[in-house]
């Protein structure tokens, strides 16, 4: 196992997150997803001498240099759980919140170390899990997961056409023997898909799928969501960076009906819907300088809501 600083993590839409998030210099913020605690330490760099900021994490190794951050800065808190914890945040800092910052999906360092088990590229254990210390691994999963259910997390988690026969084909193969690596189940997925798009491994939606499934991400995110507009005082800002369609979809939608937006039914007496944020510019994606240095943020969609 590496450890927790043997690999860097660029942030991703780090200016914008700067200049859109906070709005009170003096407030209390929260870092959803510290990782190795890039945008945390922007953050507080930017805000002032009584601000505070929690962040937070389920990943062991991202727990440490947090940790680690907060020896060095009393502003600071690490929290090791699911995002989904605003609540207990605000009554430990006993005022509401002036901004919350989501950084979705997995980081360089859980991708380049391969005992984490969530690269297709990089032979190691079938784990994906953000705890590797709770809950069931990936290949855990597969072992014991009934064809249908493996098929539907494929479709509906991957949007993988080719769900059912792949699910088939796990069925098949974990009967001769168990799918444990991470190169054995990206090999069964290609035999099963064939080429993919140019530049995109054959493997890359299921592992996705897999992944949101085995840390239950999508239901975290629905959850911290909601959790957001009781947590946020007025004028306090949501900034959620999404990586793919599944979670931007979410988070879009979400937004929409709580700015009020929510499409009426046709032929329906019109409803007056209450405004609880106020959307904050168009969805923001990384620049060409940026994109040059850092290869993540090319899928990255930032959106930003403020609490009215």
């Amino acid at each position: 196992m590496l450890t927790a600083n043997e690999y860097s993590h660029e942030s991703v839409l780090l200016e914008e997150v700067l200049e859109l998030l906070p709005t009170d210099l003096q407030g209390v913020y929260v870092d959803g997803t510290f990782g190795r605690g890039g945008h945390s330490r922007a953050l507080l760099a930017k805000l002032g001498e009584q601000a505070r900021l929690f962040g937070i994490d389920r990943d062991p190794q991202a727990v440490a240099v947090g940790e680690q951050l907060a020896h060095e800065e009393p502003r600071f808190t690490m929290v090791a759980s699911r995002f989904d914890c605003l609540p207990s945040i605000v009554e430990q800092a006993g005022s509401l919140l002036s901004g919350v910052l989501l950084d979705l999906g997995v980081s360089s360092p859980q991708l380049d170390d391969p005992e984490r088990g969530f690269s297709f590229l990089r032979e190691g254990p079938l784990d994906m899990r953000m705890d590797p210390t709770s809950g069931q691994s990936a290949a855990e999963w597969l072992a014991s997961a009934a064809e249908e259910d493996i098929a539907n997390v494929l479709y509906r988690y991957g949007e993988e056409r080719k769900s059912r026969w792949i699910a088939k084909r796990i069925v098949q193969e974990r009967e001769q023997a168990p799918i444990t690596r991470t190169t054995q189940l990206a090999s069964l997925i290609a035999a099963v898909v064939g080429r993919g798009a140019p530049g995109k491994h054959p493997a890359t939606r299921s592992f996705q799928a897999i992944r949101i499934h085995v840390n239950q991400e999508l239901a975290a995110l629905e959850a911290v969501l909601e959790q957001s507009i009781d947590a946020l005082a007025p004028g306090g800002r949501l900034a959620v960076i999404s990586f793919h369609s599944l979670e931007d979809r979410m988070v879009k939608l979400f937004l929409r009906d709580a700015a009020g937006r929510a499409p009426q039914t046709k032929g329906m007496p019109y409803v007056e819907q209450e405004a609880k944020v106020r959307l904050v510019g168009r969805a923001i994606k990384a620049g060409k300088d940026e994109l040059k240095t850092n290869v993540r943020a090319r899928s990255a969609v930032l959106r930003i809501a403020e609490r009215v």
